[in-house]
């Protein structure tokens, strides 16, 4: 590992005078056991703290047991952004930094730190080198500052660092060295802690989709409910999802026979198909029953009842719509044929009543034509009957008044 230092205005006595310092005095706690502990209490840290804001503090706490970390802060890089940020800041001096963008042509103190990748040493007069090049150093001039890289394998993540605002033998050389190896055990826990972060948020995110779903979900091992969605907890008429949890899902069920078969339709459906789909009807927790549709899928097909997830959808509203469909237009195909049946035959009853009232006017001489004409238009009667009987399919045709009727001569019939 280098290491790299910055120049030396300081005398090596006084650099050395280390029992005046607060590094002389937790000196003596920096042996192998101390350093030992102290990481084990950052690697504990991780599955302990609720966040990362948490385990910065505990980072800064434990480190505060072997170095002088009165002025202490963690910079992390946005490589996407590139800018870097200051998450956990302490200082006896200064405010927390606010968001340093176009990092990469940054020259400051903590970018040096990151682009090298290796630990650095800086001191006072390096501070005030900055001004002539054109740069003004956020903050107020240190005596000393030590920075470390946070690195995972060849990726930095960004730096730790501590300064001192009164001496610049507040530090030694060997500071420098221990920072830098505890500095590989902060960005692993850090990584690890971001990473955790990262599961719970999406974690967040699928079940917020889950919660949101218009349709049950349910996640069941062994034939026994493990998690439901609300929409469960709604359809089926509980109070919480704690009716579900580790309950066998023969509660849903009508009999055992239904309970029977779903599970002997399930297990065969995802042993050869991967999935389940079928419908029956279920039982709410009052006892009211409703169809449902059921869609499963399983997480290992060797085992397909381990663990599967199931959508379940409640079908008494589809099933009511269809069946108001059906009616009306079983309704819409009564009024068509009556409509028809009105037309069809009130043109040969009009043709009887005529012809009757012509035998009842008529000379005795015209009697037998009329009678051929009331048997004609008698016959054509009988014709209709018979072909609205054996209608098989039927077509409508426009008739007045904005309606229409079925086309009897037009549709479909047995009779050929």
């Amino acid at each position: 590992m280098e290491y790299c230092f910055g120049f030396r205005h300081t005398s090596d006595a006084g650099r050395r005078k280390m029992g005046e310092t607060e590094s002389g005095r937790k000196h003596n706690r920096r042996d192998l056991a101390g350093t030992i502990e102290v990481l084990f209490e950052i690697s504990n840290a991780v599955t302990h703290t609720r966040n990362l804001p948490e385990l910065y503090k505990v980072i800064h706490q434990s480190l505060d047991k072997i170095l002088n970390v009165d002025n202490f802060f963690i910079a992390l890089l946005d490589e996407e952004q590139d800018a870097i940020t200051f998450p956990y800041h302490v200082d006896e001096k200064d405010d927390v930094p606010e968001e340093i963008l176009n990092f990469s042509k940054e020259s400051i103190f903590t970018s040096r730190i990151i682009k090298k990748k290796s630990p650095l040493i800086f001191y006072e007069n390096d501070y005030f080198q900055m001004v002539p090049r054109g740069k003004n150093p956020p903050g107020t001039a240190f005596k000393i500052l030590l920075g470390a890289p946070l690195m995972i394998r060849d990726r930095v993540l960004g730096a730790i660092v501590i300064q001192d605002y009164n001496a610049s033998s507040a530090y030694q050389d060997q500071d420098l060295v221990l920072l830098n190896s505890i500095s590989q055990h902060v960005a692993l826990a850090i990584e690890r802690k971001e990473a955790e972060e990262k599961i719970k948020e999406q974690d967040k995110i699928l079940e917020k989709i889950l919660e949101s779903s218009p349709v049950g979900i349910a996640l069941v091992q062994k034939r026994t409910f493990k998690w439901v969605n609300s929409e469960m907890v709604r359809m089926f008429g509980y109070e919480t999802k704690e009716d579900f949890h580790n309950k066998s899902v023969r509660m849903i069920y009508t009999a055992v026979e239904d309970y029977d078969y779903a599970g002997q339709t399930i297990y065969d459906s995802l042993i050869t198909q991967g999935t389940a789909d079928y419908e029956i009807e279920v039982v709410k927790k009052d006892g009211t029953l409703f169809p449902a549709h059921f869609l499963l899928n399983c997480t290992d097909s060797n085992d397909p009842m381990a663990w599967t997830i199931a959508t379940i959808i409640d079908m008494s509203q589809r099933k009511a719509a269809d069946l108001a469909t059906y009616e009306r237009e079983r309704l819409q195909g009564v009024l068509e044929m009556a409509g028809a049946v009105c037309h069809e035959i009130n043109q040969p009853l009009q043709a009887i009543l005529g012809y009757s009232e012509l035998l009842l006017m008529g000379p005795q001489e015209s009697m037998g034509n009329h009678l051929n004409a009331i048997k004609s238009q008698s016959t054509r009667l009988g014709k209709i009957t018979k072909r609205l009987a054996n209608i098989t399919q039927y077509k409508t045709v426009d008739y007045p008044g904005n309606t229409k009727i079925v086309d009897i001569w037009g549709s479909d019939s047995d009779i050929v």
